[in-house]
């Protein structure tokens, strides 16, 4: 039985036992609605919460914030009958849905059930690795400190965040890059690795969970690389979440991206699932 939430509060209600189990894995999907819970205007359109009941078990999921894809999740895989539901159901209310994020296998199936109804062409535009860190094995330390980035950094983040989003090959975010900049730096986001005065890498704290926490943004300019201090902010900021009372620590690599799956490993990350993007047309 397929339930539309109308708010984060009751998606969790329903989801967030079963999503726990795996935490870091489900750091996405479990994540975002957390985040609306406690920041309810972090984004700028009404999100899309579901879940699929069966059994009294938690089948499937999915969670949308547009104009971004439709993060979906099952309990285990030949889930297509409950993954269409979602799909009968974002059809049926007119959601946009331009594409889907999830582990490859309920992925693949949420795909066969959206093509099945809505047709058009779906194509495979990311393949990225979740990765976990409970211990920071410190790197060689390049010169330069971490500090914390205040509001006069705040045109430069901008900037990078833009940088991060073109190499990433992400969808651009709804929100303009300048204000989504000053509110991360206001809630003390972001941490940059700095060179004297001059800031030479970022890392951002991206989504508070139970027991975890989850670094993403992480960006240096090309001319900058090279140098150790994308490791340097990663490690950091991995130190101070830990020493914040969070459990374990979480990040997404893009598989195509060897070196960023190299360095993050070398300071402590392993490898905990798969997770890819497909794109409807």
């Amino acid at each position: 039985m397929l339930a539309r939430h109308a708010d984060a509060a009751g998606f969790l209600a329903v989801a967030r036992p079963a999503l726990e189990i795996e935490e870091a894995a489900n750091n996405l999907i479990l994540g975002l609605p957390l985040r609306i819970l406690a920041q309810p205007d972090s984004f700028a359109t009404r999100p899309y919460f579901a879940t699929v009941v069966r059994g009294g078990r938690l089948a499937a999921a999915a969670v949308m914030t547009p104009p971004y894809n439709v993060i979906v999740w099952a309990a285990q895989p030949g889930a297509q009958a409950e993954l269409g539901l979602i799909a009968d159901d974002l059809l049926s209310a007119g959601w946009p849905v331009p594409g889907v994020g999830a582990r490859a296998p309920t992925a693949e199936e949420f795909c066969a059930a959206w093509q099945s109804r809505a047709g058009g062409q779906v194509s495979l535009t990311g393949h990225r690795r979740i990765y976990r860190l409970d211990r920071v094995i410190p790197p060689a330390w390049p010169p330069g400190e971490a500090r914390l980035a205040g509001p006069d950094d705040t045109a430069l983040i901008a900037a990078w965040m833009q940088g991060f989003f073109h190499d990433a090959g992400m969808r651009e975010p709804h929100e303009a890059w300048a204000s989504m900049a000053r509110k991360r730096v206001e809630a003390g986001d972001m941490l940059l690795w700095t060179l004297g005065e001059a800031p030479v890498s970022m890392a951002a704290r991206s989504r508070i969970l139970p027991r975890g926490a989850v670094v993403g943004l992480v960006y240096t300019p090309p001319e900058l690389r090279g140098h150790g201090y994308a490791s340097a902010v990663v490690a950091a900021l991995s130190q101070r979440l830990l020493d914040a009372g969070h459990q374990y620590c979480a990040l997404y690599t893009d598989l195509a991206n060897p070196t960023s799956n190299s360095i993050y490993q070398k300071i402590g990350y392993a490898p905990v699932s798969d997770a890819v993007e497909y794109t409807f047309g």
